[in-house]
Formats: structure tokens, C-alpha cells, sequence
């Protein structure tokens, strides 16, 4: 069993007042009430347009983002990387609905590619499919519902933008991840995604899916993939995360009158996403692997089929991800053994990640044990710190 309790590891970059202030955030997020008034307050001052800047910035957005644009990010970036541990820079901004505000994004989106390919300490770039188009232009293309001549145009313009992208990963010789979405949108991105390993993905894997695996259609649909890429002499890309929108599908099921799409428990949740890697492990000439995990449990499982299998610890093939600012006992010990790993870094302005910021805490708020984790191995290394002195 690998060591991922090293806290003298895990928290080696940072120095007391950011362990002082990641104590102070996750004391707060341990609550639920707390973090259901953060999210209640946050989105009234986005709608009516109040400063929130001065609060925001010094507290949950310095321990969760990188900085507003891509340089702000260098900072973080270099001191990970003399740990061994990369950065995937994610710009963060929410869905935008007029087409000069997606054009925007594209180009930020853009550069971020590009950007990558210039720094050994990013291996990938990321996007999301919602930022090239509007929400019901994808919804509609997924379900088969007829577009009109303007969503038509829109959606063309999100084929091109996507195209675009998937070329410009293929120039710079690092690999582009496409998360993925909400269930109703999800559809039409697995398609567009598939067209993109089929045209990029020959000589290696330059395309990466997402595959949420509390969908209970994850498994197949990753068989389906397995072929693809055998009949067609490709190298399938996959990330593999638990699922981001749990209960948000589930309600949306019900009002739907449709069957849920998600796993009834989380244990049958915790079996497909292992099972998945373990598929994927056996596969390895066929299936690369970005592994994006909090769960130890996982990653002892995803340790053990590398160990069964003959394969190395940096086996190029196999990254394991976690998000910046959560989880470093996991990033750090893993890369000081030698795998591949990254933190996915956010940069964007303080008002376009927010909502980010909200999720991040909720999520910790929700995962049983995640913030009461943190909290102690963060105690305790400020201990270990105040001994020496």
C-alpha cells in the first residue's frame, strides 16, 4: 500500500498563513447551514451586482483558483511543479447564452491550448462543451428535436469552435480533455467527442472523454468506446470522475417522468468507477487514463492494477488528477512515488468563478469525512510546524 498520509509531503509548498487560512476555510465548510448561506448570498450579489471581490479573494478563491488569468497562474504552477506535481489550467466561467460572450470564451479557451503546449508542467488542456454553445441548442440535438435556422447556425459554429480546439491540442502535442455535462446535453457531446478521437486520436490519445461513472450506462458505453478505438486503430482518451450533478439529475428525472440515470447508492457508484479503471488498465494499448479522484480507496485500486498488470508508475498512459486546494496528502505523496500527477488549477475573474467556488464547498460540505480529513492533517502539520520552531 502506497504512503498517503505523509502531511510533511503533502503540505511542503505551502507556508503558515496558507495552511492558517486553509484551516480557517475548511473549519467553515464543514458545515452545511454555513455553506448553503454562502451559496444564497453569492448569487444575490451576482444578480445585483455587488462588490464581492474584497471577501472572496483573500479566502476561498486564493486557496481554490490560480489567479485571474493564465500568468497569475505561473506562481502556483512553478511551485507545484518542483514537486513533481503538473497544473491543467481550467478557465472557469459559467454557460453564456449570446454569441459574442461564447466567442470570447472560445478565444480564451484558445489560448489556453496553446498556452499549454508551451509549459512542460501542463500535460493537458480542458474545456467544456457548454461554453461554445447555448444549453438548449445541445439539449435539442441530444434529444433529436428539430433546430431552428438560428440554432442551427449556432450549433455549426459550436462544431467548428470544438473542431478548432481539438486541433490547435493535436499542434502543441498535449492532449485536450472535453468534460462532461449535464445528462440532457451529454448526448450530442459524446458524438461530437467520438468524431474528434476517430480524426485526432491515431498515434495517441490527443481527445479525451469524460466519463461521469454514477451514470449507470458509464460501464457500456466504455465497452463501447474499447471497440471503437480497436476497430478504428485509435487510442480512446478517457477521464474518469464520479459525477458533479447528482442531485440536480435525479430531480430533473422525476419531473421528467423519465428512470434517473444515476446509481441508486454510492457504493454502486464507488464499484463502476473502480471496475471502469480497472477495464481501462487491462486495455492500456487501446485506453489512456486521467483518473480524477478524492477517494483513497480508488486510487489504492487503481495502484494495484498498475502493480497486476507489469506496468510502471509514470507509465505515460495513466494520470491521477485532484482539484487544487483539496486533497494534497493524495497529490503529493503519489508524485513524490513517482506517478503522474496533476492538480486541475481554475483562473478566471473573481464573478465568473464563484460559482465554481459554491460547488467546491458543497462538495466538501456533502463527501462524508472529506472536510473533517483536511481539517485534522492540516492541525496536525501546523503542530508538526510549531514543534520545530
Amino acid at each position: 500500500m502506497i504512503d498517503l498520509d505523509n502531511i510533511e509531503v503533502a503540505y511542503k509548498i505551502k507556508n503558515d498563513r496558507e495552511l492558517g487560512n486553509a484551516k480557517f476555510l475548511f473549519s467553515m465548510i464543514k458545515y452545511p447551514f454555513m455553506v448553503r448561506s454562502l451559496g444564497f448570498m453569492s448569487n444575490m450579489a451576482l444578480k445585483m451586482r455587488l462588490p464581492i471581490s474584497w471577501i472572496v479573494k483573500p479566502t476561498l478563491y486564493r486557496h481554490f483558483v490560480g489567479g485571474e488569468t493564465i500568468e497569475e497562474c505561473f506562481p502556483a504552477m512553478n511551485k507545484m511543479i518542483g514537486e513533481n506535481v503538473k497544473s491543467v489550467l481550467d478557465f472557469s466561467i459559467e454557460a453564456a447564452e449570446k454569441e459574442a460572450e461564447i466567442d470570447a470564451t472560445f478565444q480564451e479557451l484558445k489560448r489556453s491550448v496553446i498556452n499549454s503546449g508551451k509549459h512542460e508542467a501542463i500535460p493537458f488542456s480542458v474545456f467544456k462543451p457548454t461554453a461554445l454553445t447555448t444549453h438548449n441548442v445541445l439539449k435539442k440535438v441530444s434529444f433529436n428535436e428539430p433546430l431552428t435556422s438560428e440554432e442551427q447556425t449556432s450549433y455549426n459554429n459550436f462544431l467548428q469552435r470544438f473542431d478548432s480546439l481539438c486541433a490547435e491540442a493535436a499542434k502543441t502535442g498535449k492532449p485536450i480533455m472535453v468534460d462532461a455535462e449535464d445528462y440532457w446535453f451529454q448526448k450530442a457531446i459524446d458524438d461530437v467527442t467520438e468524431e474528434m478521437m476517430l480524426k485526432y486520436n491515431h498515434k495517441t490519445a490527443t481527445v479525451y472523454t469524460t466519463l461521469q461513472m454514477y451514470r449507470h450506462d458509464r460501464l457500456a458505453y466504455l465497452q463501447h468506446l474499447i471497440e471503437l478505438a480497436k476497430q478504428n486503430n485509435i487510442i480512446a482518451g478517457i477521464k474518469y470522475v464520479r459525477g458533479a450533478y447528482m442531485e440536480k439529475e435525479r430531480a430533473r428525472a422525476m419531473a421528467g417522468g423519465y428512470p434517473s440515470p444515476i446509481y441508486p447508492t454510492k457504493k454502486d457508484t464507488d464499484n463502476a468507477f473502480n471496475e471502469a479503471l480497472r477495464i481501462s488498465v487491462e486495455n492500456c494499448d487501446r485506453i489512456h487514463v486521467f483518473c480524477g479522484t478524492h477517494n483513497e480507496e480508488s486510487i489504492h485500486a487503481l495502484v494495484q492494477y498498475m502493480k497486476d498488470k507489469g506496468l510502471p508508475n509514470n507509465h505515460p498512459a495513466i494520470y491521477i488528477a485532484q482539484l487544487y486546494g483539496m486533497s494534497d496528502n493524495l497529490s503529493f505523496n503519489l508524485a513524490k512515488a513517482g506517478y503522474n500527477v496533476a492538480k486541475y488549477l481554475p483562473y478566471g475573474k473573481v464573478r465568473n468563478v464563484l460559482p465554481y467556488l459554491i460547488r467546491r464547498a458543497e462538495e466538501n460540505s456533502a463527501i462524508a469525512g472529506q472536510t473533517t480529513r483536511e481539517l485534522i492533517m492540516l492541525k496536525q502539520e501546523l503542530k508538526r510546524r510549531k514543534s520545530l520552531k
